[in-house]
């Protein structure tokens, strides 16, 4: 078990003060997108998993209901010189009927935050494991990792003149070797491009920072992830994926790992986003570290703390450390998506082919997650679909509204596409 010193603190008028965090844990089967209902949750300390701390089970969406944990002050988590670990750790065991048992070690619980932690489950015919197990190792923050070998911010193009796209496109999947790129052994897995980079910016940053330090860094991650995508860095190698989870060449990506409502959110509003330089087509391949065990030419991530705490947005974050000339651009396509955004918020009073394109596309995620309700592809945006709305939100993770604005319309259309495919690859 925990330290209790790291959860129970003394205040100023020396009464004890307890700090929390909280958790939300959602379960799909890894066939077909659909949501595993009735699933038993095991929660335990990863220090003592004989013990379990609370069972819950879920809901027709395949989810918990949101529960508080212990967690250590949330200060720990705002100081580079603190050497205590400021996150708490939990083991959350997963059963159904149908289904192989999936053991998580390792989640990560902030003082004040809410921690989301996706489960997979492999229906028993499609499996041949006892147990599934993800294991979380330490936050790069917080563990010792390798340090990035540098490169050139931006990638030498064929000398041909030939560029490999001609134009900034965000990809449907990220291919992520979950190893160093020599190691045949190291598994491939296909990643949402959206859940690849709520999942790096869960593992390189902590969710407790001010939010202009999180935007800039999500930026820094997209531009650094979009500048493989865009160059095809490794493919170019001979290789057969876009990006490694090494620090030494990459940046960290944990199979399975929880993520954080404020990034998850953060990232849904700014995903077609990436850092540019005047006249360079290519994203720019934006270097970082933590700028504490590590330095380096590009974004220190502890500094970009101390610069949103001191009052700087998250563009004078980027310059600070890359220049005035760096610029925040947005991709024009968006891949594997039915229909772009039509670049306005659809709300009650709206109509038109857009709001019929949303009704169909809710309806047919209500098959899958039936507390949505089913409403009438009848393209008038009435009260009835704004409900619809704001139950889906209210299950993806956005504020609930029951206005479809650019985060949920984008969310709507990759969860859509997600269960109209009988199996996602990977």
């Amino acid at each position: 078990m925990p330290d209790t010193n790291l959860t129970e603190m003394p205040n100023e008028e020396n009464e004890v003060v307890s700090y929390t965090g909280s958790i939300r844990i959602s379960v799909v089967s890894s066939i077909g997108m659909v949501p595993v209902e009735n699933a038993s949750v095991t929660i335990s300390y990863t220090g003592d998993p004989g013990s379990p701390l609370d069972v819950l089970t879920t809901d027709s969406s395949g989810q918990t209901p949101v529960i508080q944990l212990p967690a250590p002050p949330l200060d720990l988590s705002l100081q580079p010189e603190n050497e205590q670990q400021p996150y708490s750790e939990y083991n959350i065991e997963v059963t159904a009927e149908g289904y192989e048992p999936v053991l998580i070690s390792g989640s990560e619980i902030f003082a004040n935050e809410l921690s989301l932690q996706p489960v997979r489950m492999n229906p028993l015919a499609a499996s041949e494991e006892d147990e599934k197990v993800v294991i979380i190792p330490a936050h790069t923050l917080f563990g010792d990792f390798p340090p990035k070998i540098p490169e050139e911010e931006i990638k030498p193009m064929a000398e041909t003149g030939e560029i490999v796209l001609s134009r900034v496109v965000i990809p449907e999947y990220i291919i992520v070797h979950d190893g160093v790129p020599g190691d045949p052994t190291a598994p491939n897995y296909w990643v949402r491009y959206k859940d690849y980079i709520k999942n790096v910016a869960s593992c390189e940053i902590y969710s407790t920072w001010p939010e202009n330090a999180i935007y800039a860094n999500i930026l820094v991650i997209m531009s650094f992830t979009l500048n493989r995508v865009y160059t095809e860095w490794y493919r170019n190698q001979g290789y057969n994926f876009t990006i490694t989870s090494s620090t030494a060449y990459d940046q960290k990506w944990v199979y399975g790992r929880n993520i954080f409502e404020n990034i998850d959110y953060l990232v849904d509003t700014i995903f077609a986003n990436y850092l540019s330089r005047p006249g360079v087509r290519q994203p720019i391949f934006t270097s970082y570290c933590d700028g504490k065990r590590v330095t380096c030419s590009g974004l220190s991530q502890w500094g970009s703390m101390y610069l949103a705490s001191e009052g700087y947005s998250a563009i004078e974050i980027i310059r600070y450390y890359y220049g005035n000339d760096m610029y925040i651009n947005t991709a024009d396509i968006i891949s594997g998506v039915p229909s772009s955004w039509p670049g306005y918020d659809l709300s009650v009073g709206s109509s038109g082919e857009k709001v019929r394109q949303l009704q169909t596309q809710l309806n047919r995620i209500s098959r899958n997650y039936p507390a949505i309700p089913r409403v009438t592809a009848d393209g008038i945006y009435g009260p009835a679909t704004a409900e619809a709305v704001r139950i889906f939100q209210g299950i993806f993770n956005l504020p609930q509204t029951g206005v479809t604005d650019y985060p949920t319309w984008y969310e709507i259309s990759e969860i859509y596409v997600g269960v109209t495919r009988i199996s996602e690859p990977g």
